[in-house]
């Protein structure tokens, strides 16, 4: 397999999909070089939700960590991606088909295609036993390929607050959609932004060893 890093972030564009109502991304370029003689200088505008990024604690919790307070190595080292796109419910029954051991971080193939631009209208539905079950297996991160870990309709983030109450940090918006089920090793970074509730990455990963599943 090869060894170069592979990239399972949402590009940043004026076209990409944010949540209904929330702030959209946008960037231009504020200062031209014509204009201040030396340089080009960009500027971005976006929700903390749109894109690939992490939720902090405090996104659902007033009580929670905020970005700035998690641990970086929480978003760098071993992660497993399975694919689960065939099912229509994600929980303990359904992940006992998987070998989970061995990753701290949890990646799941839960669509065929990615598609950043369009918002999607549902989801497959993450059970709320999910966060004592990963926890039990030595998972401490979960990453999908969609907008949230709950339901789009969501109002009481049932699944955030489970996992959470576990010690599950949550990363969304990943595209797995060229990778193929296996252990690797990630990077995923947040942005350390104080007081925040969340923060886009920058997440890739790259295999250490062949395990299909």
């Amino acid at each position: 397999m090869s060894t170069k890093w592979i990239d399972i972030t949402q590009p940043f564009n004026n076209q990409i999909a944010h949540w209904p109502g929330d702030t959209p991304f946008s960037y231009e370029i504020s200062y031209t070089k014509a204009k201040t003689g030396s340089v080009n200088i960009g500027k971005i505008t976006t929700s903390l939700h749109t894109g690939t990024h992490v939720d902090s604690p405090f996104h659902f919790d007033d009580h929670g960590e905020q970005i700035h307070e998690l641990d970086v190595d929480i978003f760098i080292g071993r992660a497993l991606v399975i694919d689960v796109s065939s099912l229509e419910h994600i929980g303990p029954q359904q992940l006992e088909a998987y070998r989970l051991g061995g990753a701290e971080r949890l990646l799941l193939r839960t669509t065929t295609r990615s598609e950043p631009t369009l918002f999607p209208g549902k989801v497959t539905p993450l059970d709320l036993a999910l966060g004592p079950f990963l926890k039990k297996k030595g998972i401490f991160l979960l990453g999908v390929d969609v907008p949230s870990v709950d339901t789009l309709d969501s109002k009481n983030m049932e699944v955030h607050h489970s996992l959470h109450k576990n010690n599950i940090h949550i990363l969304e918006n990943i595209i797995l959609d060229h990778v193929e089920s296996g252990l690797y090793e990630m990077i995923a970074l947040p942005l350390l932004i104080e007081g925040a509730d969340g923060s886009p990455v920058r997440a890739v990963i790259r295999p250490i060893e062949e395990r299909r599943m």
